[in-house]
């Protein structure tokens, strides 16, 4: 097994739009020729858009983007931009009368940063259209749709950290699978040794809060004092797969989840997976599983560990 770019993926395009000064952005992935996707969504508080369609019963089998961003569900218009954008390639569902581009999107909740007034908007996802058209290497951290997400909550606003966009990819005998995830979760990130990387701060405002901590925090409190969280993937493959089998898919996804981020799937958070399969490569579909799983859960890792402090808020490196 090695490590891939997600932009080694054949058919895949990648692109960010942000706007530091309001804390905020958005980041495309896009697929011109069509994917077959899928969709779990477990947190219980999503901003999300076009996800309908992505039941195995629906008729739209392909779809050619998945737009995430911040703004909240303000900043769902994102994915006009990228509707605009793929209508000028001539990209879309043929209806006969006129190509309808198909474009999911889910969104974070990072309002608290920079300005609430300004959201990713129709501009801004044109923007990334625009830049995933000559990107070359995805840029993690505080940039596109992670520019203002935060981790750690359970204590306030006063204790969270920065965290940001982390992706990843991994391929196997020629399986190829890569994550992009936006953290922006309720709850602490941890290592491979289930040892906090970044989250809540204990009251001296240096040291992390353990696991154990903020968990017990959760449970203690009836209502938590920072519910606006979501943690949102797009898992992209070069396997040939039914919708019924990107959604299975996108299940197992979730357990990169609950390795890298405790709690995880509050009432709080919006957490959902998308997975995007261009067909290029026959597959099992747990074997895709497995490597969804493990890619999303670096992702996670590294969007923290690429953050950078801002807005009043420390990262892990700062």
């Amino acid at each position: 097994m090695r490590t891939i770019s997600p932009l080694d993926i054949e058919g895949i395009a990648i692109g960010h739009a942000t706007d530091v000064e309001a804390g905020t952005g958005c980041t495309v992935v896009i697929c011109k020729d069509g994917a077959v996707a899928g969709v779990d969504v477990r947190g219980g508080g999503p901003a999300t858009r076009e996800t309908d369609l992505l039941s195995p019963e629906k008729m739209v089998q392909q779809i050619h983007a998945v737009m995430l961003s911040g703004g909240s569900a303000f900043g769902l218009d994102a994915a006009s931009g990228a509707m605009e954008w793929l209508e000028e390639q001539g990209v879309g569902f043929d209806t006969g009368v006129a190509k309808v581009p198909i474009v999911c999107a889910a969104s974070i909740f990072d309002l608290a940063c920079g300005r609430a007034d300004i959201r990713p908007d129709k501009a801004m996802g044109y923007e990334a259209c625009e830049a995933a058209s000559h990107t070359t290497a995805v840029e993690e951290g505080c940039v596109g749709a992670g520019c203002g997400a935060t981790i750690g909550k359970m204590f306030g606003p006063a204790r969270c950290m920065k965290s940001g966009l982390g992706v990843s990819g991994l391929e196997h005998d020629g399986l190829q699978v890569a994550a992009v995830s936006v953290v922006n979760a309720l709850g602490i990130v941890i290592d491979g040794e289930g040892f906090p990387m970044a989250g809540a701060l204990a009251e001296d405002g240096f040291n992390l809060v353990s696991v154990e901590q903020a968990e017990e925090a959760c449970v203690t409190l009836s209502d938590l004092p920072f519910t606006t969280n979501t943690t949102i993937t797009c898992i992209m493959t070069n396997a040939q797969l039914t919708k019924a089998q990107c959604t299975k898919v996108a299940q197992v996804t979730h357990d990169g989840y609950a390795r890298a981020i405790r709690p995880v799937h509050t009432s709080n958070d919006g957490d959902a997976v998308f997975v995007l399969a261009t067909g290029a490569r026959p597959a099992g579909v747990d074997g895709v599983g497995i490597l969804a799983a493990n890619a999303c859960e670096l992702a996670i890792r590294s969007a923290v560990a690429n953050a950078t402090g801002g807005y009043g808020y420390i990262s892990m490196g700062s």
